[in-house]
């Protein structure tokens, strides 16, 4: 099941992809009840070592990712790529 969205095709909500703009990273579609927004995070020009175990831990400290709830904002997505 592909969703067409504003001229791009997503193939489901809420399942981020790369997007194809030359600002962001990644787009995802997101869902929540009955409310859809297109939502588009990550900087591309940046490298992301989430490999290393204390980088993460930094990253997810400096960004509250323990509080972020909502999947309509980019901290969300952000933060559970992370």
């Amino acid at each position: 099941m592909s969703i067409k969205y504003r001229g791009e095709t997503f193939s489901g909500y809420n399942k981020p992809k790369r997007a194809r703009t030359k600002t962001k990273k990644f787009a995802v579609l997101a869902k929540s009840g009955s409310k859809v927004k297109l939502i588009r995070y990550g900087d591309a020009n940046m490298t992301i070592k989430k490999s290393n175990p204390a980088r993460r831990k930094s990253f997810r400290a400096r960004h509250k990712c323990d509080q972020k709830k909502s999947k309509l904002s980019a901290g969300y997505w952000s933060c559970k790529k992370w």
